[in-house]
């Protein structure tokens, strides 16, 4: 959302500069993300003079040149080529001297010292285009006679310069989504700034409004007041379509609207200064005289004001005539019904519609508008009135029209101010300070929540109805803290708190540990959105459509379910950086999958939902740059599942401990699955061609999948224990052995630390063989192991003995041979 600084400064006194502001929107909760600097024409015709054209001769090099001499003040003759047809001696224009910066069309060009066909030319005559006051280029501006040679254009034109703020709007302060709601804020702040109660909010007055005749009645009908508690509208007949003045088109031009015609940009006007969505009808086309606010039958087609024709739905909420619909209410107009530059005669709606529905069709038709994002944030139902008389008054003043009804108001159940009681206890416990009582009643007040009870534990407040986020107590303590500061909350310098033990692992700083050992590797943390597109697990043998987790009322077809796994997020990821030209990639992400119980029929509400933390790792490319002296390697599969085996060893896990088989499906070529008691832990794979080419990935794509509440639970079943390096020296022994082709070296190593516990460290393979000379369904395995002993030196019999053993058992459990 954006603000601009003079609009504003229409509804309180501010008189801290832009930058200044800046910063007090920021720390009253309305947060700046940008800020700029806009000038009704680019540039505020700097270096733009008023200039006198003293001669004027036709070019001798060319027919449709002219050489003249402009007088631009102090004593400053200049010679000038002039190509347009109308320069003439004796004429006041704007001169454009040498080093002026003109801006045409979204280009800029300096102005410059030139000869032009061999005649000197020191600054240019300008077109109106060319300044960017107008679209003309017939001609050179040819200005009133009095003007001053020498004095700044600028002083003529009246440029208007403001500054514009890009505010982060969170979705629960509808309130701020309009001048006026956030110039409340702003005088709250100063107040604070201050310290004083100068600064108060004025509403620009709407007492001239007064119906002209009653030639234009139009009567309002709401059949559905659930879908809109309140509908507003008056007529305005006579009025003229034209553009609109300069200080309401600087107005829209400054927060990036385009302005359009005067009575569209009076609506837009509005809507931007109280946050109240107007509709204004063309009258003639409201067919008998009735404006009707319904629901259609589901399928019926209309046309939006974009061309497209859509089928309703049957919750949409419409405004018809007696014939037809003519609006999605509050959302979009309609093709037949709108403003268009033959209008002479208004309906002006001014309504409050129920965010829910609004929210849904908006969602359903795929339509976000301005209108959209107020209703269904939560407008005002008390200012439908103001607004409507506002829009009004300016209507008569601007297009000339006449107000031809009284207000049609159907408002059958009124919403009330409701009341909320808080405790100086709660306020003072909630934001770490106590706060005057007198500081907490003038900002309750400058926000216009009324004290309507004091007593010594608190207040009893009643609490506007454009305070839609406002429910609660703690509620009303946020308001109090945004606008007394947060800044303005000390630390203490002691704090009282017990020293709590966990024997438990906390879940938030193993993760920490855990991302911290990931990004000093190389990777790049990602987050994805938990909502997907069940396009993803439709037909895919590795998931169960069924147990998606749909949304009711989507975004969009793209984010329909709730995430069954963290592969496809990923992959988007993977996919939109290659290409980005971004081909070597280490990415990890923490993030709940989600899934719905489907083989218990009895199993309802919540119950049947469930998420799971995990924690994914895709790898693609290259490990490192090339460079000069070192060759690239590719990212493999078993760079990864070291990468998961150092994650178990950070965390205490022993990796002996796990039992590891081979796995394959639709989405993986190839992989591990790491299983304790039966139950995934982690899963290491290659991932399949077929899969990579929906989301259009040429290169190999490495994944692994740690199921994260099981490995923290595995982590706290192992306590780490800390030992002294050992004074004693270990020993390195190696066997090569004949094995079956599918036995994995991890059920070997699994086996020897079964076989020998106490003085075995470790277990290696440093080679595997499958060629000649080895038999038919075998290959040879290398194996080392480390032995020490942490209390005095091995001797030969010892390590002679202990691999005897490690022989027997492998030949016995495996029917392994030495070679």
């Amino acid at each position: 959302m954006k603000l601009s600084y003079n609009w504003l400064k229409q509804y309180v006194d501010i008189d801290v500069d832009p930058l200044e502001l800046s910063g007090i929107l920021t720390d009253i909760g309305l947060e700046v993300e940008g800020f700029e600097k806009f000038q009704s024409v680019k540039g505020g015709l700097e270096g733009i003079v008023i200039g006198k054209v003293i001669t004027c001769e036709k070019h001798p090099n060319a027919d449709k040149l002219s050489v003249t001499t402009v007088d631009i003040g102090g004593g400053i003759i200049l010679p000038i080529v002039c190509g347009a047809s109308n320069v003439a001696a004796g004429q006041t224009v704007t001169v454009a001297t040498v080093g002026t910066v003109l801006y045409s069309e979204g280009e800029s060009f300096t102005i410059k010292k030139v000869k032009i066909r061999g005649e000197v030319s020191e600054g240019m005559i300008c077109a109106e285009d060319e300044l960017g006051l107008g679209t003309s280029h017939d001609g050179i501006m040819v200005l009133p006679g009095e003007l001053q040679p020498g004095s700044k254009a600028s002083d003529y034109f009246n440029i208007e310069e403001d500054y514009v703020y890009e505010i982060g709007l969170t979705p629960n302060r509808a309130d701020a989504a309009s001048h006026i709601g956030s110039a409340r804020d702003v005088a709250a702040g100063l107040n604070r700034l201050k310290k004083t109660r100068n600064y108060k909010l004025h509403l620009p007055s709407v007492d001239d409004f007064k119906t002209d005749n009653h030639s234009l009645d139009i009567d309002v009908v709401v059949e559905d007041t659930a879908a809109c508690p309140r509908y507003s509208g008056v007529t305005i007949s006579g009025v003229k379509v034209a553009e609109s003045p300069g200080w309401l088109k600087n107005r829209l031009n400054a927060i990036g609207l385009r302005p359009i015609n005067n009575i569209v940009d009076i609506t837009n006007y509005i809507l931007h200064e109280t946050g109240q969505p107007l509709h204004p009808f063309d009258a003639d086309k409201i067919k008998g005289n009735k404006v009707i606010v319904k629901k259609m039958p589901k399928g019926t087609s209309f046309i939006t004001l974009d061309g497209i024709e859509r089928q309703l739905d049957a919750d949409d909420l419409m405004i018809c005539n007696t014939e037809e619909g003519m609006c999605i209410g509050g959302v979009f107009g309609g093709m037949d019904s709108g403003v268009t530059e033959n209008t002479t005669n208004i309906f002006l709606e001014s309504a409050y519609f129920d965010p829910a529905h609004i929210r849904k069709t908006s969602k359903r038709h795929g339509l976000q508008t301005d209108a959209s994002f107020r209703f269904e944030r939560g407008a005002n139902p008390a200012v439908t009135i103001y607004a409507l008389k506002r829009a009004a008054i300016l209507f008569k003043e601007i297009a000339g029209g006449k107000i031809s009804s009284v207000i049609k108001d159907v408002y059958p159940e009124k919403i009330e101010k409701w009341t909320i009681d808080i405790t100086y206890k709660n306020v003072d416990r909630l934001i770490g300070k106590t706060i005057e009582r007198k500081i907490i009643k003038e900002i309750l007040t400058d926000l216009e929540m009324e004290v309507v009870e004091e007593t010594g534990e608190g207040l009893k407040l009643l609490i506007p109805t454009f305070k839609v986020d406002v429910k609660r107590e703690a509620d009303v303590i946020e308001e109090i803290l945004r606008v007394y500061g947060y800044n303005n909350v000390e630390f203490e310098d002691k704090i009282d708190a017990s020293v709590s033990y966990r024997k438990k692992p906390d879940p938030e700083k193993v993760q920490n540990l855990v991302s911290d050992q990931l990004t000093a590797q190389g990777f790049v943390e990602i987050i994805n959105n938990s909502l997907t597109q069940s396009e993803y697990y439709i037909n895919n043998p590795d998931f169960n459509e069924d147990k998606s987790v749909t949304l009711l009322n989507p975004l969009s077809k793209d984010l329909d379910v709730m995430r069954q796994s963290l592969l496809f997020g990923g992959l988007e990821v993977v996919s939109y950086n290659i290409n980005h030209k971004i081909a070597d990639q280490k990415l990890y992400e923490f993030g709940k999958i989600y899934n719905r119980e489907i083989s218990k029929a009895k199993i309802g509400g919540l119950e049947k939902y469930h998420e799971e933390k995990h924690l994914s790792l895709f790898t693609t490319g290259n490990l490192w740059p090339e460079n000069w002296n070192n060759d690239t390697r590719k990212v493999d599969f078993y760079y990864l599942k070291g990468i998961v085996e150092g994650i178990f060893s950070k965390m205490g896990i022993n990796r002996s401990g796990l039992d590891v088989r081979e796995i394959s499906s639709n989405n993986y070529s190839y992989g591990l699955e790491f299983l304790k008691g039966g139950t995934t832990i982690a899963t290491v794979t290659g991932l399949s061609k077929k899969l990579l080419q929906v989301f259009d990935i040429g290169h190999e794509v490495m994944m692994a999948d740690l199921n994260w509440e099981k490995v923290i639970a595995l982590h706290a079943e192992n306590e780490t224990v800390y030992h002294p390096v050992s004074k004693y020296p270990s020993v390195r022994r190696d066997l090569a052995l004949l094995v079956n082709r599918s036995l994995h070296f991890a059920e070997m190593e699994k086996l020897a630390f079964e076989t020998e516990r106490k003085i075995l460290k470790k277990v290696g393979i440093f080679d595997v063989y499958e060629g000649e000379k080895i038999p038919g369904g075998k290959k040879s395995y290398a194996l080392s192991f480390i032995l020490q002993d942490e209390a005095k030196t091995l001797t030969d019999k010892v390590i002679d003995k202990t691999m005897k053993r490690f022989r027997k058992a492998f030949e016995q459990k495996f029917k392994a041979e030495l070679r």
